[in-house]
Formats: structure tokens, C-alpha cells, sequence
């Protein structure tokens, strides 16, 4: 890979996570401004009512839809661990998938996705059979044309995610937060609440993503995102303060780089 060019990037972001009358983040709007949506399932957030109406919202603005499956902790908003074994872990997630496939079938969706929730999402990342549970629910669900190999499975570059992919022949698509910080490890720091992040401090890690392939640290070091990645889905959360705004900073950061690796490919003999 030319390590020249810049990383062919989209946008993502989790979204349905309201309940019953409680709202979470400002669906419509990010809506307009994404490329994947990750719809909570019902177990940290959402219900039937929320599922529905946020499938239909993507559908109206053509965003790809994938299910965003958490631990069974609603009041914790699935941002607390719990032990949980693989198959547990398994039979959790296919239950979750397949209410929000349900929903996808009524409005005449595919699945294009997978994306672990919160804590799961960290400790899925840190142990392969939590990872290899996970990813095994991609091939239940039949996936979109997006994907010939069938539902992909989206997470941490160079992690157990990436890894159980691989083995189980998953399409993967690599993960950056431009709302969350990194160690100097390079481990992603998952916190309940997230605070609010300059705009400019979100487009400097995003161009050093982009061009440099880099993972910005809280210490300010830059860490290679991963080796074999070429492409990176980036997430805005909704429930950031600011999060439209965030988001329509990454999208126009995003459009950019993906016209001057465009543009690149191009001139190459």
C-alpha cells in the first residue's frame, strides 16, 4: 500500500438510542450527515418504536444500516463489563440482531453490519472467543449487496476484532472514534459519559488518521492504526455534546481526503 495516500474513509455513528419518550442525540440531523448507522437493539437503548422509526429515518436518507448489540444493561446504558460467556454472548447478540432484522425486512433493508456496544465492545476487542462469539452471529444474518461475503463485522484494527474476522472469513471494516481518546498504548478509552471535544482538535486527529495512517494518543503520540487497513470507518457518538457539529466536521474532513486519494489514484500510471 502506498503509505502516501489517504485512508478511504466513511462515517458512522450510533444512533436509536432513545426510549419510550426519553430522545438520545439528534438523529435527524446526523442522519443526514453519515454514511453507516449502528442501531441500538434494545438492550443499553431503543425499543420496537425507536428501532422502526430509526431504520426508516436511514432508509429516507440512504444510509446503511447495522445493528449495534450490547450486555444486557439498560440502566448502565451498556457501558458497565459483565462476565459473560462466548455462547451467552452469542445467543445475546443473535437475539438483538434479529429483532432490529426484523425491522430492516419491513422497510425492505439488508443488514450491512455488526458493532458491538460500549464494555462489549472493549472486552470483545481484548479476548478472542468473546471476539470469535461475536463475529459468528455476522454469518446468521444474510448480508447486503455491500457485501458479497455477507454481513461485515465492524471494530478495532489490530485487535481480537480484527483477528476473528479474519479466521472466520468476515468482512471487516476498521474503527477510529473521533470523539474518544487513546492511550499511549493506543487502547481505546471507553467512558460512560463523554465529554465535548473541540472541533479543531477532532479535525487534527482526523487529518492525522487520513494522511499519516496515525492514532492520535492523549499524550499526543502518533501509533499506526494497523497493519492491512486501507480503509476506516469513522464514529461520531450522538450522545457527544456537539455531535451534528462533530460529525459535519469528520464528513467534510472525510470528503476531502477521499477526493485527494481519488485524484491520487488517478495520476498513478
Amino acid at each position: 500500500m502506498n503509505s502516501t495516500r489517504p485512508l478511504k474513509a466513511t462515517v458512522n455513528c450510533d444512533m436509536g438510542e432513545g426510549f419510550s419518550l426519553y430522545t438520545m442525540g439528534d438523529d435527524e440531523n446526523l442522519m443526514k450527515t453519515i454514511h453507516l448507522a449502528n442501531i441500538a437493539c434494545g438492550f443499553h437503548a431503543s425499543d420496537f418504536s425507536v428501532m422502526n422509526k430509526t431504520v426508516l429515518l436511514a432508509k429516507l436518507n440512504g444510509v446503511l444500516v447495522g445493528a449495534h448489540p450490547s450486555l444486557p444493561d439498560l440502566q448502565g446504558f451498556g457501558r458497565r463489563e459483565m462476565a459473560i460467556e462466548p455462547d451467552e454472548l452469542e445467543s445475546c447478540f443473535t437475539y438483538q440482531v434479529g429483532a432490529l432484522d426484523g425491522f430492516l425486512k419491513r422497510h425492505d433493508l439488508s443488514l450491512n453490519h455488526i458493532k458491538p456496544h460500549g464494555s462489549i465492545y472493549g472486552q470483545t476487542a481484548r479476548s478472542l472467543d468473546l471476539a470469535r462469539a461475536a463475529v459468528r452471529v455476522c454469518t446468521t444474518f444474510k448480508g447486503s449487496a455491500a457485501h458479497d461475503c455477507g454481513v461485515a463485522f465492524m471494530g478495532l484494527a489490530g485487535t481480537a476484532h480484527q483477528q476473528a474476522a479474519n479466521e472466520l472469513g468476515v468482512p471487516f471494516i476498521a474503527e477510529w472514534f473521533a470523539d474518544l481518546d487513546y492511550n499511549d498504548e493506543g487502547k481505546l478509552l471507553i467512558t460512560k459519559k463523554h465529554d465535548p471535544v473541540p472541533e479543531e482538535v477532532v479535525r487534527k486527529r482526523v487529518r492525522n488518521l487520513l494522511d499519516l495512517h496515525k492514532v492520535t494518543t492523549v499524550g499526543g503520540n502518533l501509533l499506526p492504526i494497523g497493519e492491512g487497513v486501507s480503509e476506516v470507518s469513522i464514529c461520531c457518538h450522538s450522545d457527544t455534546p456537539g455531535a451534528v457539529e462533530i460529525a459535519q466536521a469528520v464528513k467534510a474532513e472525510v470528503d476531502a481526503s477521499n477526493r485527494r486519494g481519488a485524484q491520487s489514484m488517478g495520476s498513478e500510471p
